[in-house]
């Protein structure tokens, strides 16, 4: 009986664990490898040091990647659309804030070009849509970022 007591008991515990990874499980996105690091000592991505900033990184993930300093920690979220089938337009670019000036741009919010949806880096989420951005870990070791899933 004890035995069976204990089976009781260790069964919830083995299959009731989760992971910290973030839920990918979307059918527009295929999961490729991510592992990054980035030196946010370097000129390019020092901007990533002060909180409420983003920096874009081509080549990586899906579509590229958005890593985000929300202030208390940093966020990375891929820069393919969540909710359009891969295309020409489905890659994210950051919000202008300007249409005439190209560098005035809001590094809190990407637009997806296909559908006009907006969505916050904050969160990973737009107003009625179905998915978020795949999301991707982030580890911090001092100036060094690790950006992998």
């Amino acid at each position: 009986m004890k035995k069976y007591f204990l089976v009781l008991i260790l069964f919830p515990m083995l299959f009731g664990c989760s992971s910290n990874s973030p839920n990918n499980n979307n059918p527009y996105l295929p999961n490729y490898a991510v592992n990054l690091q980035v030196n946010m000592n370097l000129p390019q991505y020092s901007v990533l040091s002060t909180a409420i900033n983003a920096v874009y990184f081509s080549g990586q993930g899906v579509r590229g990647l958005f890593i985000f300093n929300t202030g208390s920690g940093y966020v990375a979220f891929d820069a393919a659309c969540p909710n359009q089938a891969l295309s020409t337009c489905s890659t994210m670019t950051f919000k202008k804030l300007d249409p005439v000036d190209p560098l005035k741009i809001d590094r809190t919010t990407v637009i997806c070009p296909c559908d006009n949806a907006e969505y916050s880096l904050f969160s990973g989420q737009s107003k009625g849509k179905q998915y978020p951005l795949q999301q991707y870990r982030v580890e911090v070791n001092g100036n060094l970022l690790r950006v992998y899933n």
